[in-house]
């Protein structure tokens, strides 16, 4: 009998697991939004329009959903030393309705700010304070966008030798220049970590697929990731 109760556990503990695996998050995934002073309110619109109509495209939500474990998703506006703003919260992304009430949440966000210079160095040292507050997940990614070089305070590099961002992938969405120098810099100052790469974008106009293929790409090298770890 007990040898037959303990066989009926071990099937039991082996059913569960699976579910157990499924629920675990894969992605604690932060979105940094630039409103610095270079940033008008054409453009602003043009960010928020973009990166709520990406939330909720088809490639996006299919990638969100595919892989094993839900995302926890949050998103933060950053410009001057001390003005980082949270427009979402983490949230737990478990099915596409989730998706669109991200993305109905982006949209009803109000500008805080728009006069204050471009604090990377700061927008970085926050993102590591809000990971700290994440669900426990598998993996880290910050995806940071801008259009501007850090003339406020102390540089990136800074803040990786002083912010425990060491195993966070940080990713880049520069925006704006034929010269592609914003590119460049975010290249060579801004991204960290395996597999980090800078989507480009060359004007605000372009914001929308830019996000949207950075979205896509980060949430399934995650899912390619677990695939390979399995």
């Amino acid at each position: 009998m007990i040898r037959r109760a303990l066989l009926a556990l071990a099937v039991a503990a082996g059913l569960a697991a699976p579910g157990t695996a499924q629920e675990q998050c894969r992605l604690a995934l932060l979105l940094g939004l630039d409103v610095s002073a270079s940033v008008d309110a054409g453009e602003y619109a043009q960010q928020i329009e973009g990166l709520a109509a990406a939330l909720i495209d088809p490639n996006v939500v299919e990638a969100a959903l595919s892989g094993n474990g839900p995302v926890a998703l949050s998103i933060y506006e950053w410009s001057g030393r001390f003005q980082q703003d949270i427009l979402v919260d983490w949230t737990l992304i478990r099915s596409e309705e989730d998706l669109t009430t991200v993305a109905e949440r982006v949209l009803r966000a109000t500008r805080r700010t728009e006069d204050f210079p471009t604090a990377l160095g700061y927008a970085l040292g926050f993102a590591a304070s809000h990971f700290a507050d994440a669900p426990p997940c598998l993996f880290q990614t910050l995806d940071l966008s801008g259009d501007g070089q850090n003339n406020d305070g102390f540089p990136p590099e800074a803040a990786y030798a002083h912010f425990p961002l060491a195993g966070v992938t940080v990713n880049g969405l520069a925006i704006g220049g034929a010269s592609r120098e914003i590119e460049l810099y975010y290249r060579d100052q801004v991204i960290q970590g395996p597999g980090a790469f800078v989507e480009f974008a060359r004007n605000h106009d372009e914001f929308a697929e830019a996000m949207r293929r950075k979205l896509e790409r980060e949430l399934r090298v995650v899912i390619l990731g677990q695939l390979d770890a399995d």
